[in-house]
């Protein structure tokens, strides 16, 4: 085994930065959490099944999450207007991360 020293290191060039960086934020892995439980939902049942979330930071979210590849936008072209958010394959791969969250919680809560 070798030693490595730290000052020799760089987090942000590891897949744990990389991760963290397309989850990190308040309000995204609650986003992924409930598109994995509930498949697709609209814009509104989102927002109250998060509670307390403002709609500017809600939409700003999904663009981020939509723009990393994780969530899939489907828009409706009817009025009023109808959109609904889903899991990528991509976002679905991450389901084992957020799972295993969820175990730890229920064990150490």
């Amino acid at each position: 085994m070798t030693l490595r020293c730290i000052s020799a290191e760089s987090l942000g060039e590891t897949g744990f930065a990389y991760t963290l960086s397309l989850i990190s934020g308040k309000y995204k892995m609650t986003i992924l959490y409930a598109l994995a439980e509930f498949g697709v939902v609209r814009f509104n049942e989102l927002k109250r099944y998060i509670g307390g979330v403002s709609f500017k930071t809600l939409s700003a979210t999904l663009k981020e999450l939509e723009a990393d590849g994780l969530v899939h936008r489907e828009e409706y072209p009817q009025v009023p207007p109808k959109v609904e958010y889903s899991l990528t394959g991509r976002g679905r791969s991450l389901m084992p991360i957020l799972d295993g969250m969820c175990e730890w919680g229920e064990k150490n809560r």
